[in-house]
C-alpha cells in the first residue's frame, strides 16, 4: 500500500494508523503545489491528500473513508469497535462529527479569506476570530467526551482509528490563544497518543517539529 501525503496535513491520521497497523507501506510525499499537477490530478482529481493506493491500482481518498477500510482491512490491529455494534455507530459518529464540524471550522479559521469578498482584510480577520471561538465550544465537548467514561481514549470502548483523527485536529489548534492541549482531559490524552512509538516513527517520517501539539 502507498500513502500520498503532504506534512502536517489531514493525511497525519490515516499515516498514524498505518504505523499502528505495523504492516508493511510505503509513502510519496507530495507538496502543495504538485497536488495541482496534471500527475496527481489523475490519482485524486480534488488534488488533496490523503490518498492511498493499493498494490493493484485501487485508490481511495477522503480521510474518514480511509480510516474506516484500514480498520475492516485489518481488524487484527483493533482499532474499530465490532461490526454492527453500538459502539462501532459512535466510532462513525466521531469520524463524521471530526469531517463536518470540526475540521470544516478549522478550515475557516486557516483560510477566512474563501468566506469574504476578495480583499476585504477586516472581514477575514472577524471570520477568523469567530471560526476560533466556534472551534473552542467544540474542542469543549471532545473534552467532555474524554471524561464522559473514565477512558483514556475517545471512545469508550477503547482506542480507535478516532483517535489519531482527533489527535490531527487538535494539533491545529496549537497555535491557539486557548489551545486543545490546555484541556484538562484533552492535554493528557493527547499526550496518550503522541507517547506511542508509533506516532514517533511518523512525526519523524514526515519531519514534523516541536510542538507536535
Amino acid at each position: 500500500m502507498k500513502l500520498y501525503f503532504s506534512p502536517g496535513t489531514c493525511a497525519l491520521a490515516s499515516h498514524i494508523v498505518l504505523a499502528w497497523i505495523g504492516k508493511p507501506y510505503t509513502i510519496h510525499k507530495v507538496s502543495k503545489e504538485q497536488r495541482k499537477e496534471p500527475w496527481f490530478l489523475e490519482i485524486n482529481p480534488a488534488g488533496a491528500v490523503p490518498v492511498i493506493e493499493e498494490d493493484d491500482g485501487w485508490i481511495l481518498t477522503q480521510n474518514s473513508a480511509i480510516l474506516n477500510y484500514l480498520a475492516d482491512k485489518h481488524p487484527e490491529a483493533s482499532l474499530a469497535p465490532p461490526l454492527r455494534t453500538a459502539e462501532r455507530a459512535h466510532c462513525y459518529k466521531w469520524l463524521m462529527w471530526g469531517t463536518n464540524t470540526l475540521q470544516a471550522m478549522l478550515m475557516h479559521y486557516f483560510y477566512p479569506e474563501r468566506m469574504v469578498d476578495e480583499g476585504d482584510a477586516d472581514a477575514a480577520m472577524q471570520v477568523n476570530r469567530r471560526a476560533e471561538a466556534r472551534v473552542g465550544l467544540m474542542l469543549d465537548l471532545l473534552d467532555a467526551q474524554v471524561a464522559s467514561h473514565g477512558g483514556e481514549w475517545m471512545l469508550a470502548s477503547g482506542h480507535s482509528v478516532v483517535d489519531p483523527f482527533m489527535f490531527m485536529l487538535c494539533r491545529w489548534t496549537r497555535g491557539f490563544a486557548r489551545p486543545a492541549r490546555s484541556r484538562a482531559h484533552l492535554g493528557p490524552y493527547l499526550q496518550r497518543i503522541l507517547e506511542r512509538p508509533a506516532v514517533q516513527r511518523m512525526l519523524a517520517a514526515e519531519n514534523i517539529a516541536r510542538p507536535y501539539v
